[in-house]
């Protein structure tokens, strides 16, 4: 059985999004309906959309986009034993995994080959050909799939946490940030901003790099010891050598080279950011220092818990601008202009007006 609710969906890759019914399943002896309240808006939402990765992950369309998703329970399948009734939850990038591989037993769900995504992805269940994300009323989600949302925290600034919040923290957890290290936070937009808080809550002395002398007074505000205005020369030459860690979050063309020199021997930068086109790398920045580079995905789904449960510890969310889904076009169109402070989250109950 099938129950239709609302939502926001874009027909095709040039489409301006609408409002769209879409059949949800009822839940399953594993499953929970989750009333969705708060939906954040990630860069990922428009490229998928737009079709921007048409060679690796093509669009199907009509889309509904959303994947930082806040909610309460409303129903609980027969097995569920994690959530109950009322319950403030959250739903991430993913929705299921094949729960048996390799990556899936290691609590890597995020690289089992077999993931659903949010939305995107084939629907397991035949509700629809592909599923649907956060831009609706609701959602049906295996429980392995829902997290618990501290209560302590403001549920719309919560919600970027299931994707900006991750995909920073992820890195920073696997590389020992952590008091006595020098970090570096290329970039302050939607995941630069929770770097910085997260970074700073580690305990980390916290550096943030921006091509915007504009940004220097907000990134220390947001918790950054030390900002650096890339373009000059003399302020990036007085960090060289000196940086345990330094994560890029920046998604445009960039010179990444100027950062490896900054980086102590053994030192790494990761990128979470992904640049339409392949950055040049210098050997010679790797080699004399025993540096590295390496990407960062999200995470699994008990890290993300974990994270969420950090954030509660620290009463960190992501500063956002709360739209009404009415505005949806319009945030995406300033979106695209990095025209926001720091993310974007539509208040669902517009939907039902």
């Amino acid at each position: 059985m099938t129950t239709q609710v609302k939502s926001y969906a874009a027909h095709s890759a040039t489409d301006p999004l609408g409002p769209f019914d879409i059949n949800r399943r009822s839940p399953g002896p594993d499953d929970v309906a989750i009333e969705i309240l708060f939906c954040g808006i990630c860069h990922s939402d428009l490229h998928y959309t737009h079709n921007d990765w048409a060679d690796a992950l093509p669009a199907v369309h009509p889309c509904v986009p959303g994947h930082e998703i806040v909610g309460r329970v409303t129903t609980v399948g027969a097995r569920v034993t994690k959530h109950r009734f009322g319950d403030l939850v959250a739903v991430g990038c993913l929705v299921d995994s094949d729960h048996t591989c390799p990556n899936c037993q290691a609590g890597l769900e995020n690289f089992c080959r077999n993931l659903t995504l949010t939305f995107g992805s084939v629907d397991r269940h035949g509700t629809a050909p592909m599923t649907f994300g956060g831009y609706s009323e609701s959602i049906v989600v295996n429980e392995r799939f829902v997290l618990r949302v501290p209560t302590n925290l403001d549920p719309a600034g919560a919600a970027p946490l299931l994707c900006a919040g991750i995909t920073t923290y992820s890195p920073l957890r696997r590389f020992g940030v952590g008091p006595g290290k020098k970090v570096g936070i290329v970039g302050l937009g939607g995941l630069g901003h929770m770097g910085v808080k997260l970074a700073r809550a580690f305990g980390a002395r916290v550096v943030v790099f921006t091509t915007s002398p504009r940004k220097v007074e907000d990134a220390l505000r947001l918790g950054a010891h030390e900002v650096v205005v890339s373009s000059n020369a003399g302020e990036m030459s007085k960090h060289a050598g000196s940086f345990d860690f330094i994560l890029d979050t920046v998604s445009a063309e960039h010179d990444i080279n100027q950062y490896l020199y900054l980086l102590r021997i053994d030192g790494n930068l990761t990128l979470v950011g992904a640049p339409p086109k392949p950055l040049s790398l210098s050997s010679f920045a790797l080699i004399f220092g025993n540096r590295s580079v390496s990407g960062s995905n999200i995470g699994g789904i008990a890290q993300t818990q974990e994270m969420l449960d950090f954030c509660g510890e620290h009463n960190i969310t992501a500063d956002i601008e709360l739209i009404s889904v009415q505005k949806i076009n319009e945030a995406w169109a300033r979106l695209e202009k990095a025209d926001v402070k720091y993310r974007f989250v539509i208040d669902m109950a517009s939907l039902k007006s």
